[in-house]
């Protein structure tokens, strides 16, 4: 089975534009997740794929490989999508280019669903979280994830899901962390569909899988993560760094 990792970074981001290209460290954000990524050892090969020559550079300018979009686009997977019909590959791996803490234990974790008992159910794979503080359940930036017993999502939303409606309900929030393991067929056949309703609305690409009947499976991960979607998140990402190893 060949797995590939392709990181989407698009350089006008809209809550935080040229994000990608802040510094992390004594890196960029995009950089760091790249090398990140290369250093879990987990994949034969990875991409950044860009509509910037600028992130291109970054990346080829430091020894990595990186892919330069044809068409614009209106999210990451529709990005990837165009970049791997002519890769030869099994399993896709899409790492956010705003998600710079990858480890190779979360994703270790996600790729294994593919080998698991119900491995033919699924057409792609992504990490939940537990949300530990209230601040984060009310956040819009921060994109929550409802499953079944089964591990399978039933919705994602920048709203609190589900509503607490009595305060003495016990009751659990899962973020959706921004990693995604498809099968190859699964993402070209997501680029087809064309943007859905919900994912109109909510922002949230994979609301396109779920409307289309498409079954994610969600891989529960207990390691920290978080993207970074305002300057504060850098502020977040800078301070965390100095404090721990990518």
């Amino acid at each position: 089975m060949k797995i590939i990792a392709m990181i989407p970074a698009r350089y006008q981001a809209t809550r935080f534009p040229a994000k990608l290209m802040q510094p992390l460290g004594d890196k960029t954000v995009i950089l760091t997740t790249y090398e990140a990524t290369v250093a879990t050892g987990l994949f034969n090969e990875v991409y950044v794929v860009t509509d910037s020559e600028i992130i291109a550079s970054e990346i080829t300018n430091n020894g990595g490989n990186a892919i330069m979009s044809k068409t614009a686009h209106e999210c990451g997977s529709d990005r990837i999508a165009e970049a791997v019909v002519n890769i030869d590959c099994d399993i896709i791996l899409n790492v956010q280019g705003d998600e710079p803490f990858t480890n190779r234990k979360s994703l270790e974790n996600l790729l294994a669903v593919f080998k698991g008992g119900d491995a033919e159910k699924i057409d792609l794979a992504s990490i939940r979280t537990l949300i530990k503080n209230a601040e984060d359940i009310e956040n819009p930036n921060c994109v929550k994830v409802v499953t079944g017993e089964d591990g399978f999502a039933k919705y994602f939303s920048r709203s609190p899901i589900p509503y607490n409606r009595t305060a003495d309900a016990s009751v659990t929030y899962f973020k959706h962390v921004g990693i995604y393991a498809f099968r190859k067929q699964a993402i070209l056949d997501f680029t087809k569909l064309g943007l859905s309703p919900l994912e109109a609305a909510e922002k949230i690409e994979c609301l396109r899988f779920l409307e289309n009947g498409r079954q994610i499976k969600m891989v529960l991960s207990n390691e920290t993560t978080f993207g970074i979607d305002t300057p504060q998140d850098l502020v977040k990402a800078n301070d965390y760094l100095k404090n721990n190893a990518i």
